[in-house]
């Protein structure tokens, strides 16, 4: 049996690995990851983060770029409109919930940063850094998948990367919306593929990577 999206086509067009990967990783601090916040109960959030670390020792082992970003805001006055009300509170600039998850974050190698709207390319220095190390490929990680995941994804899509999603890598506060939305995105914009997958990719590159132009 084939739905309207098969019928008309979608996803029917694999777009493939590049040559230049690099990992990116949305919003994996303690607010989200972390069981003593409100929004950090998700157990399939905890899924993502430990598969995540599993992708992320791959990549800097193998010298792959990587990017990490948080969300915070400097008071209510920058924020959007959102309408999730444990943002308003305890969210703000070098708060608890805004520090990144021990478990994924390396500051010594990665890129990090802070964003405050739900792409982690909207209004940040996430393309320069793309750019300078010459990426093809990025590899979407993080929370939550219908959110500022979803939203970093078709970013990248319309930034033109090649743009992978490792489905353990990513999470949300329920399985169902997490699976609705890779779905979409894998019918339009992106690779859906498996941790394994990726893994295997980055293995098979070429040794050592050339360096940031």
């Amino acid at each position: 049996m084939t739905d309207g999206f098969t019928a008309a086509g979608y996803g029917s067009h694999a777009i493939g690995f590049g040559e230049r990967p690099a990992v990116i990783v949305v919003d994996l601090q303690h607010g989200f990851t972390n069981p003593d916040f409100q929004m950090g109960r998700s157990a399939h959030v905890q899924r993502a983060v430990l598969n995540t670390a599993v992708l992320l020792k791959e990549a800097r082992r193998l010298g792959i770029p990587v990017a990490t970003c948080n969300v915070a805001w400097g008071s209510a006055r920058d924020m959007g409109y959102w309408t999730v009300a444990p943002l308003y509170s305890g969210w703000f600039y070098g708060e608890p919930a805004t520090v990144m998850d021990e478990r994924i974050h390396a500051p010594g190698y990665d890129f990090h940063f802070t964003k405050s709207a739900p792409s982690m390319f909207f209004g940040t220095p996430l393309v320069t850094f793309l750019n300078k190390s010459r990426v093809d490929t990025v590899f979407v990680t993080g929370v939550a998948t219908s959110g500022c995941v979803r939203a970093t994804i078709v970013d990248s899509f319309s930034h033109g990367y090649r743009t992978m999603v490792p489905e353990e890598c990513c999470g949300d506060m329920e399985e169902g919306p997490h699976r609705d939305n890779l779905r979409d995105v894998g019918r339009r914009y992106a690779d859906v593929i498996t941790l394994q997958e990726s893994l295997e990719y980055f293995r098979r590159l070429p040794r050592p990577l050339p360096g940031p132009a």
